[in-house]
């Protein structure tokens, strides 16, 4: 329910028929519902791939958010459907460690894994080397033959590693230009900060307090309250 999984909802939203299970703390459910979350989770108290078996139509995505996050950025694609198979479509995991192994578990057949971060590396306030080496250890790992046995794809996804990619990027953003003018899409603020509460800012995020994006500014905002709603 940060701001990398409001956007994620909003694109899955373009697609017509998709179902959308998200995990995360339950005060903040009714705001996903909101949103276009069709199935919250609560991460804390349920074993949340369980509850995505019990309750998963044919047809569907979902996101593990980063509160501990989803996260997600994959919407248009025809989506695979098996009568006879429980489980989704598209996983989108930003958590790695055991967490994607749960992912790709979660797959039906010809279903897709996206992981695109390993925020189970961070366990608080304080470095904790061997909570890190754990994350590490229990790292999601699999061969072609595996997936080719399984009928299953496993993609990575690191911004940061298509600096040189400007035709690809490009043609992203336009898409989504075009579909934030037609109104489909339109990022969600949290709250803004000044540059000298930053740590004011990443508490907000860390104590998983935020509905959508923390923005940090030269100067404080103007208006007496940080928040603003969208």
């Amino acid at each position: 329910s940060g701001g990398v999984g409001t956007a994620a909802i909003q694109l899955c939203k373009t697609v017509e028929n998709v179902t959308i299970f998200g995990t995360a703390s339950a005060s903040k459910h009714e705001s996903l519902k909101e949103r276009g979350v069709t199935h919250p989770i609560d991460y804390r108290t349920m074993d949340y791939a369980e509850e995505v078996r019990k309750i998963s139509p044919k047809g569907t995505l979902w996101w593990r958010t980063f509160t501990p996050v989803l996260h997600f950025f994959k919407c248009p694609e025809t989506l695979s459907y098996f009568p006879f198979s429980l489980g989704v479509d598209i996983v989108l995991d930003p958590l790695g460690g055991a967490d994607t192994s749960k992912a790709f578990n979660l797959l039906k057949p010809m279903g897709k894994l996206i992981t695109y971060g390993v925020a189970n590396l961070l366990t608080g306030q304080k470095k904790n080397l061997m909570a890190m080496a754990k994350t590490w250890w229990n790292q999601f790992s699999i061969n072609a033959l595996q997936l080719l046995h399984h009928n299953k794809a496993v993609c990575g996804y690191h911004l940061g590693y298509m600096d040189e990619e400007f035709e690809l990027i490009g043609g992203v953003v336009a898409k989504l230009v075009n579909l934030y003018t037609q109104g489909k899409i339109k990022p969600k603020i949290d709250s803004v900060w000044p540059f000298d509460q930053v740590a004011d800012a990443m508490r907000q995020m860390q104590e998983k307090k935020n509905v959508g994006k923390v923005i940090l500014v030269p100067e404080a905002p103007k208006e007496e309250s940080k928040k603003e709603e969208n």
